[in-house]
This record gives structure tokens, C-alpha cells and sequence, in this order.
């Protein structure tokens, strides 16, 4: 029997996020992001399509690698502007019961403990459906625009986010106990203080002395999703990550990465299936293939050259204006994200990438391949995909906000479900058991599980 396929719709609170160009397609909606109905809307639209969730991505910066400065990004909306992820989840969670939200915030750019009230808020107003993608930042704009002259190294942004989640499991699974909340109206008593524990955290980038401000939400732990693709990235992803979202242009490279990803899995003694691994991906279709490849030829035409490397250097750390538009690309050390000249690269042993092919790749669908078809042919790519690369699922970026989504959830979903690979219906409870089946809680071999025990094992109570 063929594996059950997952969909993530991939979005931005912005109005470019995968596509530049795209938003001047009269049938786009992107410029509506600023509205409240425009993301009210795609959740309706998504979870209509029995999608695992909405994944929002996030950069606190300005794409300005591409010419050294942000001509492109303003000009053609490449991200920019953009809003904040977080505030536009109570709105869809209320017209929604079982759509998952992930959400992108970077470790770099808020300190742990303000951002642990934070998530522990959303997951109790949309009772236990939120997620956290975790993300070190690439963008050096960031970095300086909160007053750092240069952003730290590759690797070492991987050694702060190990403290960083150390201190969030300490906030989240161990400061309150599970029996700390009584609500006791007759006797006046909210809480048990002696089952609420400040943290004590002292490390090399924290101090966290105090307890979580929030009480336990349902899933204390949000579901954790990481894209981490270097190896770096992936020892990380390995440790705490329950979703991986990973962008390559083929399945030959898919199939070498999930494949490393599950062997670092079993080398930190995790399941290599107890993570669920996305690949990016866009779909056009329509009634037939020659429709759906007439859509698809009208798309390219509002891609936007400069756009797409504005994306794909702010994304490399490359000025690509530097080099001409045949030559070829190569692997050159940076300090952004580090797996996306190998994917290019290793896309394809038979084939060389220019910089112009990169652009024309990127301008639609981004840094993930494009299935242009009926339902029967995207169904059948899809379905291979599965098999062949030993993925879970896909995130889906959209072209076209929100006829992308709209036109899989009438052509791909249908065609998905007669097959029986995909859902008919939700589980019932939180983001954690739709996704896995299992509790609401973190797997008991989770890295995070072993902060538990130090609520009373090593943290004090609260005595006065």
C-alpha cells in the first residue's frame, strides 16, 4: 500500500514570498496580505483541503546581497514589506478546528524567555495547534539592524540555538508541574507554588533565573519544525526537530538528503520515522495536462529575472549580479544557507547550472521543482515522489495567492483521496497527535523530555 501524503501550504505575511513577479498576475491576491480576510480566507481554503497546516516563513532583514543593495527587493516586493507572523494566527484559528499553524521566528533576533510566553500564548488560544519553525537567520541586514556589526558564523548560530531550546524546554516542560494548576475557587488557590520552579538556567549565551510566566498549554512544546539542510543544520534538526522542511530541485538530491537526515536520526537513538520530512513544492493544474501547461507558460511570463536572484543571492550570500548570465554555478563557502548552491549543484549529475537557469527556476515555485498536470499526472508525480524519495509530504509554495491552493484542493485532493493516499478527515486533538498520532505531549525520547524531571529534581520551588 502506497504512503499517505502530507500537505503543508507554504506562505509569507508579505506579498512576494516563492514567486517574484507573480503579484502583478491579475488573479493574484497577494497584495491583500495587509487584510485579515486574505488569511481568514486561505485557512478556510486549507483546511476545505484537509491540509496538515499553514507554514509561515519570516526574515527580519532586507534582501540586499543582489547589487549590494535593495533596489530589487522594494521595486518587486521580493519580501519586503513584510509583516509579523505571529499576530495572524488568532484570526485564522478562529475560523478553523483541526488547520495546524507553523510559524517561523529566528533564535538571533528575541531572547528566549519573552518568546516562551509568546508560543505558550498562541498554543492555548488555538488549543494546541501551533508550531515553531526554528531558524538561525542568514540575512546579514538583520543582524545589523539590531545593532550587531556582523552576524555570528554558520556553526556557532547552531551552538546558541542549543541553548536557546535548552532554555525554552526548561520554561516549557519542567517550571510547572502538571498538578501545579488547581483552580480550587473555595479555597482560593490558582496554583500550587510549591509545583512552580524557576529555571535557574546560567549558560554561555542566557541567564534565565525565573519561572515560565505562562501556564502549561496543551501541548507545552509546540510542534518543532527546522530546515536546516547543512550538516550542521541537520545534527541540530536531529536532536529537536519533529517536522524537517528541505528545498531540492530533484529527487535524486531529495532521496541523498532525507536519507542522511534519517541515519543522523538513529545515530542520536530517535526513529528514523519519528520526524516527518516536507519536501518544497508548487503545483499548477487544471482539467487536463495541455490546460494546465497553458497556466503554467502564462505564469513564467510574469516572472521576474531580477526578482529571482535577488532571492537566490540574499539566500546564498552571493551577489550573482557579478556574474554574467551563462556562467556556471559553483559551490563558494558563505555564511547564509550553505545547502543551496549544493542543491543546484547535485540536482543533477548530468547537468551544469547558469545563473540565467537558476533565475528562470526561481522566479516560479522558488528553490523547489514545479508539477504541471492534470490530477491523474500531478497524482502520479506526487506519488513518486513519495516512493522514491522516502519523504512524508510537501510544502507547497504557492503561485498564485490563492488560486494555487484553491486549484489544489478542487483537482490534486480529490484525485489524492480516491487513491486512498491521502486524508478524508482530521484526528481529533492537537497539532502533535494530528501529525503523529501519539499524545499532545513531546515523545518521552525527544531531547526536550529530559527537562521534565528537573521540576523536582533540581529546580527549586517557589517558597515565599
Amino acid at each position: 500500500m502506497s504512503k499517505k501524503i502530507s500537505f503543508n501550504a507554504f506562505e509569507m505575511n508579505c506579498i512576494t514570498h516563492q514567486s517574484p513577479g507573480l503579484w502583478r498576475h491579475p488573479k493574484d491576491r497577494s497584495t491583500e496580505y495587509k487584510d485579515l480576510e486574505y488569511w481568514t480566507d486561505l485557512a478556510k481554503i486549507l483546511e476545505k483541503g484537509f491540509f496538515d497546516g499553514i507554514f509561515i516563513a519570516d526574515v527580519l532583514g532586507i534582501y540586499d546581497v543582489y547589487q549590494q543593495n535593495s533596489k530589487h527587493a522594494l521595486s518587486g516586493a521580493v519580501q519586503v514589506p513584510i509583516n509579523d507572523p505571529l499576530q495572524i494566527i488568532p484570526a485564522m484559528a478562529t475560523v478553523t478546528q483541526h488547520l495546524g499553524f507553523g510559524v517561523t521566528t529566528s533564535i538571533s533576533f528575541e531572547h528566549p524567555y519573552p518568546f516562551a510566553r509568546r508560543m505558550s500564548t498562541l498554543d492555548h488560544l488555538t488549543k494546541g495547534r501551533i508550531g515553531w519553525n526554528i531558524v538561525t537567520s542568514y540575512l546579514e541586514s538583520g543582524f545589523k539592524n539590531i545593532g550587531l556589526k556582523k552576524q555570528l558564523n554558520h556553526d556557532e548560530r547552531y551552538e546558541l540555538a542549543d541553548e536557546y531550546l535548552e532554555v525554552l524546554y526548561k520554561l516549557w516542560e519542567g517550571s510547572w508541574e502538571d498538578e501545579a494548576i488547581l483552580r480550587d475557587k473555595e479555597k482560593g488557590i490558582f496554583a500550587d507554588h510549591l509545583k512552580v520552579h524557576p529555571i535557574s538556567h546560567e549558560g554561555a549565551y542566557f541567564s534565565v533565573p525565573g519561572i515560565h510566566l505562562s501556564e502549561p498549554s496543551p501541548q507545552r512544546t509546540p510542534v518543532l519544525y527546522q530546515a536546516g539542510a547543512s550538516a550542521r543544520g541537520q545534527k541540530f534538526a536531529s536532536e529537536n526537530a519533529e517536522c524537517i522542511f528541505i528545498a531540492e530541485p530533484s529527487k535524486s538530491s531529495t532521496k541523498t538528503v532525507v536519507s542522511s537526515i534519517r541515519q543522523k536520526l538513529i545515530e542520536v537513538g530517535r526513529d528514523p520515522y519519528s520526524v516527518k520530512i516536507y519536501n518544497l513544492l508548487s503545483i499548477v493544474t487544471d482539467e487536463t495536462d495541455a490546460k494546465a501547461q497553458k497556466k503554467f507558460k502564462e505564469y513564467q511570463s510574469y516572472g521576474s529575472y531580477d526578482g529571482a536572484l535577488t532571492l537566490a543571492s540574499g539566500w546564498s550570500g552571493i551577489d550573482f549580479s557579478q556574474y554574467q548570465a551563462k556562467d556556471q554555478v559553483a559551490h563558494i563557502q558563505t555564511n547564509a544557507i550553505q545547502s543551496i548552491l549544493d542543491s543546484y549543484r547535485n540536482a543533477d549529475p548530468n547537468r551544469v547550472w547558469t545563473i540565467e537557469e537558476v533565475a528562470k527556476w526561481t522566479s516560479v515555485g522558488g528553490n523547489g521543482p514545479v508539477l504541471v498536470g492534470s490530477p491523474q499526472t500531478v497524482a502520479d508525480k506526487l506519488q513518486s515522489w513519495i516512493e522514491d524519495t522516502d519523504i512524508d509530504g510537501f510544502n507547497l509554495a504557492y503561485i498564485l495567492a490563492h488560486q494555487t491552493f484553491e486549484d489544489i484542493v478542487e483537482y490534486i485532493v480529490p484525485e489524492l483521496q480516491k487513491r486512498g493516499v491521502y486524508q478524508t478527515q482530521y484526528q481529533l486533538g492537537t497539532l502533535r497527535e494530528k501529525l503523529f498520532g501519539q499524545g499532545a505531549r513531546l515523545s518521552d525520547k525527544h531531547r526536550g523530555a529530559q527537562f521534565r524531571t528537573i521540576a523536582k529534581d533540581q529546580i527549586p520551588a517557589i517558597t515565599s
